[in-house]
């Protein structure tokens, strides 16, 4: 492929930390993810960037991912499409569908079920490092956000089909129920975390209901005394 202006910036986090954020994951599923998301962005023939922990800066998720942006513009680039590594049913061809999508317009996104988007696709002229730190990241009042700051400044924003990224078991529930694909080794795992997490649900419910059992047939000693 010839010379391009276009980076895709890949902000996800290692699996090793993501472990750390995400109670229902696991090691093995975030690996996998990010090695398909990497093989996504490699598919594309387009540069590509990982901003993992180590290379991210600030102390908010909107000021490490803002910076991150701002130091792939500072690299030449005109254009930069932004993914992360937790929605399993992003493909090579939403990001080469955001490449035609910025021929004509200013910003793609691609929004999640959540509220948020799993894909930006971002021109330089259109970014505004102050405007972007006071977004209101991680909430579901993103997309309204940036639809407002449309509205405001006559930004034309494009959109992508709508996909789950995975912040909860309810969202691997989601995935799991959807007909589209999914690799057999990433179904697989998501199951398993999608099961573990209805088990610890399962236990902590029994735990509670003994417990509260207990209490109803113990008529004489002090029992809240010891906690």
């Amino acid at each position: 492929m010839k010379e391009s202006k276009t980076a895709i910036l890949i902000f996800a986090n290692s699996a090793e930390k993501e472990i750390t954020s995400k109670s229902f994951s696991s090691k093995s599923l975030f690996e996998t993810l990010n090695k398909q998301t990497i093989n996504i962005a490699k598919k594309t023939g387009l540069p590509y960037f990982h901003f993992s922990e180590k290379q991210q800066i600030g102390n908010s998720f909107g000021e490490r991912f803002t910076n991150a942006i701002q130091s792939v513009f500072d690299l030449g680039f005109n254009t930069v499409i932004t993914i992360g590594n937790d929605t399993p049913h992003l493909t090579t061809k939403h990001i080469l569908k955001t490449v035609e999508k910025l021929q004509k317009h200013s910003i793609v996104l691609g929004p999640s079920t959540d509220g948020g988007f799993y894909l930006m696709g971002l021109k330089k002229s259109q970014f505004n490092k102050e405007t972007f730190l006071k977004l209101p990241w991680q909430t579901s009042k993103l997309n309204r956000s940036i639809s407002k700051l449309k509205a405001s400044k006559k930004i034309n924003i494009t959109y992508l089909e709508v996909l789950t990224d995975i912040d909860t078991a309810s969202d691997i529930k989601l995935v799991l129920d959807s007909f589209k694909t999914l690799s057999k080794t990433l179904k697989t795992l998501l199951l398993q975390s999608f099961l573990s997490v209805k088990t610890i649900i399962f236990f902590h419910f029994i735990s509670i209901k003994n417990f509260i059992l207990n209490l109803q047939l113990n008529k004489g000693s002090p029992a809240f005394l010891h906690l």
